[in-house]
C-alpha cells in the first residue's frame, strides 16, 4: 500500500519539488495550492509523467476554515494519512516601523495557525508511525533586518511541531522541522538582482544557491523509514549559511 502524504503549498518552488519527490518515492500525495491553478495542474501533470499520483485542492489557508476543508477534500483522494508536510508560508520583508498590523496578521495566519490546524488534524487522524515535517526558514537562527514578524511567525511553527513529537511519539509519529536557508525559486529570482543573488551564494559555505530539490530531498529522508529515529530535531539546510 502506498504511503499517503498531504503537502501544503505545493505548487510552486520548493512545495513542487517536494510533492514531486515524495510521488517519486511512491506516495500518493494531495497538495494545496492558493490561486495559480495553472501551476497546480502542471505539477500533476508532471508527476503522473514520472509515474506517480497527486492531486491539487485549492485552499487559501490563510482563511478561517481552510485547513479543515483542505483535510476534507485530501480524504477523497487518500485512504488515510501517513505524511504531513507544512510549507505553505509567506514572507514579508520589512524594516519593524514598516510592518503593519494587517501584515504581521497574515503571517501569524498562514506561517503558524495554518501548521497548528493542519498538525492538530494529524494528531487526530494520522496512522501510526506516521511522519510530520513543518518547512520553516533559516531566519529563525539568522534574525537578519527585515524579518522579525517572518520569522517569528515561523519560530512559532517550530515549536509546535516539537510538542508534537512529544505528544505523538508512543504512536511511532515523528514531528521535525527543516530550516531551508536561501533557495532558488521565483520569488527569489524576481525580487533580487544578479548581484545580489551572488552575493548571497558567497554567504553558504558550498558556494551557491540552493535549489528546491535540496529542501526536497531533505524533506524525503525525514518523511521515510531511514529517519524513524529522529524526531523533535530542527534540520538546517542552508548549505552552510552564515551571517
Amino acid at each position: 500500500m502506498s504511503r499517503a502524504a498531504l503537502v501544503t503549498g505545493g505548487s510552486r518552488g520548493i512545495g513542487r519539488a517536494i510533492v514531486r519527490r515524495l510521488a517519486r518515492d511512491g506516495a500518493h500525495v494531495v497538495f494545496s495550492y492558493v490561486s495559480n491553478a495553472e501551476a497546480a495542474a502542471e505539477v500533476e501533470r508532471l508527476v503522473a509523467e514520472e509515474g506517480g499520483k497527486a492531486h491539487a485542492v485549492q485552499a487559501d489557508l490563510s482563511e478561517p476554515g481552510s485547513v479543515e476543508k483542505l483535510f476534507e477534500a485530501a480524504g477523497e483522494h487518500l485512504d488515510g494519512l501517513d505524511i504531513l508536510v507544512n510549507n505553505a508560508g509567506t514572507a514579508i520583508p520589512k524594516p519593524l516601523p514598516e510592518l503593519t498590523e494587517a501584515d504581521f496578521d497574515l503571517l501569524i495566519a498562514l506561517n503558524t495557525k495554518a501548521v497548528f490546524l493542519a498538525v492538530q488534524h494529524a494528531a487526530r487522524h494520522m496512522r501510526d508511525d506516521g511522519r510530520i515535517i513543518t518547512v520553516s526558514t533559516a531566519n529563525v537562527h539568522l534574525p537578519f533586518p527585515g524579518t522579525s514578524a517572518y520569522g517569528a511567525s515561523k519560530a512559532a511553527a517550530e515549536l509546535i511541531t516539537q510538542v508534537a513529537a512529544r505528544e505523538l511519539g508512543s504512536r511511532g509519529i515523528t514531528a521535525n522541522v527543516v530550516r531551508p536557508g536561501t533557495t532558488e525559486t521565483d520569488l527569489l529570482l524576481s525580487s533580487n538582482r544578479p548581484e545580489v543573488l551572488e552575493m548571497l551564494s558567497r554567504f553558504t559555505t558550498l558556494g551557491r544557491i540552493g535549489q528546491p530539490a535540496d529542501v526536497a530531498d531533505v524533506v524525503a529522508f525525514l518523511a521515510g523509514p531511514d529517519a524513524r529515529w529522529l524526531t523533535g530535531e530542527i534540520l538546517n539546510a542552508t548549505g552552510g549559511l552564515h551571517a
